[in-house]
């Protein structure tokens, strides 16, 4: 009997293959890269081709180290890079150009054009829970559309489809028989209505995308199509799909209004399950569709960091101060504190709650005594500090919505949270406990979780509380009042970067 699920962890510089056990037990696993393009600077590319086969690739990796037979799965669960944008020809199915991935700014002059239209950036978060931004879908099928030569008129006669990397991993896996997405993926795309669950007319409107190449929307679980491919026997069920951050906040058992996930990666993602209560946000984050616990469409606040992990990276390759990222632990550790010292690290702008692009980073209270260790520690502090920054303002937007709603521990993941000092300064700093699970890679665990419930393996969401091992819960230790005090200090920090035009907007709120 069929008793493995196989899920796919497609994410933006590469894909991972998981094969788990009806007791989520990881029985192998396979990883490869692939090429990053940059046509020119601030544009991003990546060849859905090659995503295609090295997916192929870590997927027989993965099966054969987990020492089974393909015939021994019983689902395929997907989880992905989300709001990165592909077209093909469904005849031939081949892309009509490089996908455009969600890194990618060349159409930010197109959004704000559209912000600066009367009332535009109400009505799209209005319908979508989103801020026009190059970040999301819609004005990346947009540029394709009109970029390409004959693509729109194509688009309309039916000729062309349009999917999210999700989307088009189902239409290669089934041989182009399935055209689908699921409701957290199209929340990503500026042209779903989340209220009203279906792709919206008035925005595809606006966009000039015709409704022709739209995929179908379905719930996270359940049957997306059967494999029809020459990389696994025929009719395994794609009975999971899922975005990487919902697929996370699945992965982790929060099913629970109120339970919140945090992912500590390059950036950091924090997601607060609503339920079906859908609160739109006033504090700088986004509404977005996660997954219910029997993995239909539910909703949450998500609010996203653009630099965490990736500060500890500049430490590492252009300071030089550590060699690994691993030193961090030890080093933050050596010192009592970071005598002062703290790191603004927008290095890309500031993301939520702020939303600041022009903002740069910074280092402030250095004094003659300021030595390596007190800088490695005020880039880890500025990790949590950024994350206190987003649920603070998840508590902000749901008081504000009359949602009943406690923030009572943080679920965390990502390959920053096995750092000791972080989890426990993170715990600290929020004044809640800091919950690890032994696996980190929660998303990957979140589309098997799915796969597995959607092919019928498991019965329901509350198994997976029982199969999430925890590894270790971070108690707050630190007294209420340096915590504020510190947090204090990291405000006026943040507000020394930001732009005026941020500052005024700021002591506005």
């Amino acid at each position: 009997m069929a008793e493995y699920v196989l899920t796919i962890d497609q994410g933006t510089t590469g894909s991972r293959a998981m094969v788990l056990d009806a007791e989520a037990r990881e029985r192998g696993r396979a990883y490869s890269e692939f090429t990053q393009i940059f046509p020119q600077p601030g544009w991003v590319e990546h060849d859905p081709e090659e995503i295609w086969r090295v997916t192929g690739k870590v997927i027989a990796e993965a099966v054969q180290k987990a020492g089974i037979q393909t015939r021994e799965l019983a689902a395929i669960g997907i989880t992905n890079q989300r709001e990165t944008t592909v077209v093909w020809d469904r005849k031939t199915g081949t892309p009509v150009m490089n996908a455009i991935v969600w890194q990618c700014r060349r159409t930010a002059p197109r959004c704000a054009e559209l912000r600066r239209k009367r009332g535009m950036a109400e009505k799209f978060r209005k319908k979508t829970g989103l801020v026009i931004d190059a970040y999301f879908s819609g004005t990346k099928i947009e540029w394709i559309l009109n970029y390409v030569p004959g693509a729109k008129e194509r688009a309309k006669a039916g000729e062309l489809a349009f999917g999210t990397i999700d989307t088009w991993l189902i239409w290669k896996l089934t041989n182009g028989r399935a055209h689908a997405t699921d409701y957290t993926n199209a929340s990503r795309t500026l042209i779903f209505n989340i209220d009203r669950k279906q792709w919206d007319t008035e925005l595809l409107d606006i966009l000039g995308i015709p409704r022709a190449i739209l995929p179908e929307v379905k719930p996270s679980a359940g049957i997306f199509g059967r494999s029809a491919c020459a990389v696994l026997p025929d009719d395994i069920p794609i009975a999971g799909v899922a975005g990487d951050q919902q697929a996370a906040l699945f992965g982790q058992g929060c099913i629970a209004p109120g339970m919140i996930k945090n992912t500590y990666g390059t950036g950091s993602f924090a997601l607060v399950y609503l339920g079906n209560k859908s609160v739109r946000s006033k504090s700088g984050l986004v509404t977005t569709l996660c997954c219910s616990p029997a993995g239909g469409p539910a909703y949450a606040l998500e609010g996203s960091i653009f630099i965490t992990g990736a500060a500890v990276q500049w430490l590492r390759d252009e300071l030089k101060l550590i060699q690994s990222a691993a030193e961090t632990d030890a080093m933050a550790s050596s010192v009592p504190d970071t005598g002062g010292v703290y790191l603004v690290p927008a290095f890309v702008g500031l993301g939520a709650p702020y939303w600041d692009g022009a903002a740069r980073g910074a280092v402030l209270g250095l004094t003659r005594g300021s030595n390596a260790a007190q800088l490695v520690r005020a880039t880890l502090e500025a990790i949590a500090y950024q994350t206190r920054d987003l649920l603070l303002a998840m508590e902000k937007d749901m008081k504000a919505a009359r949602t009943k709603i406690a923030l009572k521990d943080l679920r965390v993941d990502g390959g920053a949270c096995r750092n000791n000092f972080l989890m426990q300064f993170q715990a600290d700093i929020l004044g809640i406990p800091v919950n690890r699970p032994r696996m980190v890679e929660t998303t990957a665990m979140g589309a098997a979780f799915l796969a597995g419930m959607g092919a019928g393996l498991w019965k329901d969401a509350k198994t997976f509380e029982r199969l999430r091992q925890v590894d270790r819960v971070f108690q707050p230790a630190m007294a209420k009042p340096r915590r504020e005090e510190l947090y204090q200090g990291w405000l006026q920090a943040v507000e020394k970067v930001l732009t005026p035009r941020r500052q005024g907007a700021k002591r506005k709120k």
